[in-house]
C-alpha cells in the first residue's frame, strides 16, 4: 500500500523513511506542524521530491485513523 516508504530495522533505526532516503516521515509531519513551508522542506532536504511529501501525510493518516472493535 506505501511503496514509497520503508520501514527497515537497519535504516534509520526501524522508523518510516520515504523509500530510498534517510528523511523520516515524522520529521517532515513536524516541519511542517510547526509552519514550515513545502519550498522551505525542499531546500532543508535535497533529496525530497515534492511528491513525497503527500506520501507522508497519507501515510500518517492512515496510521491516526480510528478502527471500530467490537466487543
Amino acid at each position: 500500500m506505501y511503496s514509497r516508504i520503508s520501514i527497515n530495522p537497519k535504516v534509520c533505526h526501524g522508523q518510516a523513511c520515504i523509500k530510498g532516503t534517510r528523511i523520516l516521515v515524522h520529521q517532515i509531519l513536524r516541519m511542517l506542524a510547526k509552519g514550515d513551508t513545502i519550498e522551505e522542506l525542499l531546500i532543508e532536504y535535497l533529496s525530497l521530491k515534492r511528491d513525497g511529501i503527500p506520501i507522508c501525510l497519507d501515510y500518517a493518516a492512515s496510521l491516526a485513523e480510528e478502527q471500530f472493535m467490537p466487543s
